[in-house]
């Protein structure tokens, strides 16, 4: 892929997004594409979705000016493998997983940075939390010593229409201001990581603070890295 295109790309996004933080999904994108956005782009914040690939990646990755976040679902025995490596999950869907990332964030002496994930569409297939399963899932959050919640993470069923995005993330945005802002503004600056390639615009417009992009910035996945 021609390196002008993912900054052309970059740019193009970053003027519908208004402020709102672009976080670069690199699932089989390979270190040299990464190492290019972060450098020439400026990009802050990477996302890996496979334990084996941030693994693969990450000698390069820690050299890099940016921000290393798991975006992808986490098994519980994998958390030991990237509890040192990244400094926020976005993924954390269940209460076994954090007593996981708890025992694993002492255990290495850690704070470990975790979104609230919630299960928008209320999808069989998906993980998270179901929404009236977060205000009590965020209390608890709130409580290990070793986690330090900062929001909420959300990914929309897959919609035909653009417009029908908006209702599943003002949804989420609502739970996002009832349940997270109030209980961390004060101490740390609150995230909404909702929106993707195919639907980051109608995700800031509803007030995401993060988009997870892959694709409309380096073209279609590659099978493998």
């Amino acid at each position: 892929m021609d390196y002008s295109k993912i900054k052309a790309n970059i740019e193009n996004i970053r003027k519908d997004l208004n402020g709102v933080e672009l976080l670069l999904a690199t699932k089989t994108v390979d270190c040299d594409r990464i190492e290019y956005a972060v450098k020439e782009c400026g990009v802050k914040y990477v996302g890996e979705n496979r334990v084996q690939e941030l693994l693969e990646k990450y000698d390069r990755l820690k050299n890099l000016p940016c921000e290393i976040h798991f975006i992808g679902t986490l098994q519980k025995n994998k958390v030991k493998y990237i509890i040192d490596k990244v400094s926020l999950i976005h993924s954390v869907g269940s209460v076994s997983l954090c007593d996981e990332i708890e025992r694993q964030a002492e255990k290495h002496g850690v704070i470990m940075n975790v979104l609230c994930e919630v299960n928008i569409g209320e999808e069989e297939n998906k993980s998270g939390f179901l929404p009236d399963e977060v205000p009590a899932a965020f209390e608890k959050m709130l409580t290990y010593p070793h986690i330090r919640p900062l929001g909420l993470m959300t990914m929309a069923p897959v919609c035909q229409n653009k417009s029908d995005y908006l209702k599943y993330f003002t949804k989420t945005y609502r739970l996002f201001v009832d349940n997270c802002i109030k209980k961390v503004d004060n101490r740390y600056k609150p995230v909404l990581s909702m929106g993707m390639s195919d639907s980051y615009r109608e995700a800031a417009e509803c007030g995401s603070t993060m988009v997870r992009i892959g694709s409309a910035v380096f073209g279609k996945r590659d099978k493998q890295i």
